[in-house]
């Protein structure tokens, strides 16, 4: 670095913004987006790797999408290359991409190319950017506070994993405060400065989630404000008002954020929720919505969502608009929140979907002919009978008859459903009425058209298609099993998952497919399972690898303190895990577990129920047997299911307790029985009919009570009645729901 470069950092640090004075340089001085960058995340773990990928962050201003940038170029030992888009043109993209490839000739060191508010780039400028990107001559981050999916290149964002950023929170834009004010060489830890617990609450409340904002309020109030006597600059709130004034709100009439809103406020109107209609109607006033636009919508749900439930609803919209355009802003908002309340609490009914449903015949359907008695009959009533056969409505009583006005391909169809809501329901009953006298009057009915069916199978990238292959493999119980866990689990894309009992590879597979932006812990109790999975791992990239740790039940908790001390998981998730242990071990362990879990995390667990699985004996007739013959064999059978084994010696009540124990109101426990077909191989038939095995084989239960000819009988009426042929295999898991509370 020369004199003029010392000069220049020397001066940023002391004459830049607070907010750029203050940006986190590594991780651990990183605050908020712990969804993304905590602790067993997919992009902390690749930061620290040095092994990023192209990839995009999108969120609102003030969320730290560009401080990670920064935090990238800090780590990194690629070549950075920093470009703004909103001043950068293809001349500098080849630029940069003319350095990258010299980096790499020249020195073998990879470039990253980081585009700050890259949806600025036109088509143009994204496309000359794409073929590096594509060959892996530039890994790009992009950074944008649109949505990538509607701002960006479709091929781009294909070949980026996208990361959304959050507003931070309260507790997160406090820590940003106390470090400015405490950091005596970027912030002003120099300086006697008292900030008021009521003048914080209000710049970090305004900042609405910006640390830029709030930095920037801070900055202006230090500044500005002159120490008193004894040298202390007291922030109080009233400098703290005139600091921020006005909440920063991200709404781009263009954007997410207004799209977002609208269809918020839609939806609190169709479901007749006058407060959140209010909200939200606020919410767009507030950011400068155009209340035209307010308007028109409500106009479109008034008969989309409303209709003739109260056909009053359109025209008192109408009536609200024309007033505010007489009247404008500010006196308009009342006409606004008229409407949007008439609209909340109106009776709903979408019927006039019947249109679409009519249009979608008319799309799909060969056209049909008009029924000669619609046609017209003023010119050619005579040649062709146009007109012959119409009954005039206004001729009979009620000024209505039965006819069919519908071509004869659609005698029948229905369009119109009305509701039972408002209005709607006194016409509800004559339209079905007339409906059904038009259908006797007819001569005829025409089939309707079978309704069609869409399939949907995208084709996935390589480590899709592997875990696909791989979950295909386990039987039609384990994996209903398996969705019904994970549904129950509901993990999010940056979850951090442990899964017990995991050397079967069922529920780590899927846990990996669901959380390709977070991270899997998979736990096993011996170095051959773990072999196995690490083999079916190497299939995916590195960084997605599940993390496998070996280790006893007991040993969970104690393993990870030492291997994972950081890590707070967001789900725990296992398959018959509790089912080996007896009390107490069993109370312990799982207060281990959810020691494991973050703050609200969940631990799902599937324990399948010895005492309510299949019984041999009720496979097969005993019809031709001696008659003790069948209850002898039940009670041997029985009688294993109601020993002191640990694997079989519990019922869905034993969990039942054990869960109250631990977790009290904060535990579920679902017991489903679950049935499949199982095929009776001669391999399954002699496992159970094997002697002298460990452990004991159904024969050897059956020892106990039958003598060895009665065995050989009893194995002939299985080989008769059940041998090669599927059987219905009934048995009964117990799920297991346990949130941690906070």
């Amino acid at each position: 670095m020369d004199l003029f470069e010392h000069q220049r950092t020397q001066h940023l640090k002391t004459e830049a913004p607070l907010a750029a004075r203050m940006r986190p340089r590594t991780l651990d001085e990183f605050v908020g987006q712990e969804h993304i960058v905590g602790p067993g995340r997919l992009l902390r773990r690749a930061i620290q790797a040095d092994q990023l990928s192209s990839i995009i962050f999108y969120g609102p201003p003030g969320t730290g999408k560009t401080t990670l940038a920064h935090i990238i170029a800090n780590t990194t030992s690629a070549h950075f290359i920093t470009i703004n888009a909103v001043l950068a043109g293809v001349k500098d993209i080849r630029a940069a991409v003319a350095e990258a490839q010299r980096q790499l000739e020249d020195c073998g060191q990879r470039t990253i190319l980081f585009v700050d508010e890259v949806h600025r780039f036109n088509k143009a400028q994204q496309d000359a950017l794409l073929p590096w990107v594509e060959n892996g001559t530039v890994i790009l981050i992009g950074a944008t506070v649109e949505n990538p999916y509607f701002e960006v290149n479709k091929a781009l964002v294909s070949r980026s994993r996208i990361f959304q950023l959050k507003p931070l929170s309260e507790e997160d834009l406090r820590t940003i405060a106390r470090r400015a004010l405490t950091d005596p060489e970027r912030g002003y830890g120099d300086r006697n400065v008292r900030v008021d617990p009521e003048a914080l609450d209000h710049l970090v409340n305004v900042a609405n989630g910006d640390a830029r904002a709030l930095l920037n309020a801070l900055e202006l109030a230090v500044e500005t404000t002159p120490p008193d006597e004894e040298g202390v600059i007291h922030i109080t709130l009233e400098v703290a008002e005139e600091s921020i004034q006005r909440r920063a709100v991200l709404y781009d009439k263009e954007g997410d954020a207004h799209f977002d809103t609208i269809s918020a406020f839609i939806k609190s109107l169709r479901g007749s929720d006058p407060d959140a209609a209010l909200y939200w109607l606020a919410r767009m006033v507030y950011a400068g919505e155009d209340p035209r636009f307010i308007f028109r919508r409500m106009l479109i749900l008034a008969s989309e969502d409303v209709g003739l439930a109260d056909p009053n609803a359109i025209v008192v919209v109408n009536v609200c608009a024309e007033a505010f355009d007489r009247v404008g802003l500010p006196e308009g908002q009342f006409h606004l929140a008229q409407a949007a309340l008439y609209l909340a609490t109106a009776p709903k009914s979408n019927s006039v979907m019947g249109y679409f449903d009519a249009l979608a015949t008319v799309e799909q359907e060969r056209e049909a002919e008009v029924p000669p008695h619609l046609k017209d009959p003023s010119r050619d009533r005579q040649g062709f009978g146009h007109g012959e056969g119409y009954k005039y409505p206004h001729a009979y009583r009620e000024h209505w008859v039965a006819q069919s006005y519908l071509p004869a391909e659609l005698w029948g169809k229905v369009f119109y459903r009305p509701t039972d809501q408002g209005f709607e329901a006194r016409l509800r009953n004559l339209v079905a009425r007339r409906r059904e006298e038009q259908l006797a009057a007819l001569s005829s009915q025409a089939d309707l058209a079978p309704p069609e069916v869409l399939t949907f199978g995208p084709r996935g990238p390589t480590t899709e298609r592997w875990l696909q292959r791989t979950l295909g493999q386990v039987g039609q119980r384990l994996g209903e099993i398996r969705d019904h866990l994970f549904d129950l689990a509901a993990p999010q894309r940056h979850h951090v998952v442990l899964v017990l009992n995991a050397g079967d590879g069922l529920l780590v597979w899927e846990a990996v497919r669901r959380t390709p932006e977070g991270g899997v812990f998979a736990v096993v109790e011996d170095e051959e399972q773990a072999q196995a999975l690490q083999a079916q791992a190497t299939m995916l990239p590195e960084l997605e690898r599940p993390t496998i740790l070996v280790a006893s039940p007991d040993e969970v908790e104690a393993l990870l303190a030492h291997t994972a001390p950081d890590v707070p998981f967001d789900r725990i998730v296992g398959r018959n895990v509790l089912g080996r242990l007896k009390e107490p071990e069993r109370s312990q362990v799982l207060e281990q577990w959810l020691r494991l879990l973050r703050p609200d995390g969940l631990l799902v667990l599937a324990e399948t129920v010895p005492r309510r699985t299949q019984r041999l004996y009720r496979l097969v007739d005993w019809d031709g047997l001696p008659d003790d013959l069948c209850q002898r064999v039940a009670e041997a059978e029985e009688a294993f299911y109601h020993s002191d084994h640990p694997l079989v010696s519990w019922d869905v009540d034993d969990l039942e307790a054990t869960l109250q124990a631990v977790a009290g109101g904060d535990g579920r426990l679902e017991a489903r029985e679950l049935a499949t077909e199982v095929q009776v191989t001669p391999a399954l038939l002699e496992r159970w009919f094997a002697r002298h095995r460990e452990p004991p084989s159904y024969a050897d239960h059956l020892a106990r009570l039958l003598m060895s000819d009665e065995i050989a009988a009893v194995r002939e009426l299985f080989a008769q009645q059940v041998l090669n042929r599927p059987v219905s295999w009934h048995n009964t898991v117990a799920f297991i729901s346990v949130r941690r509370s906070r």
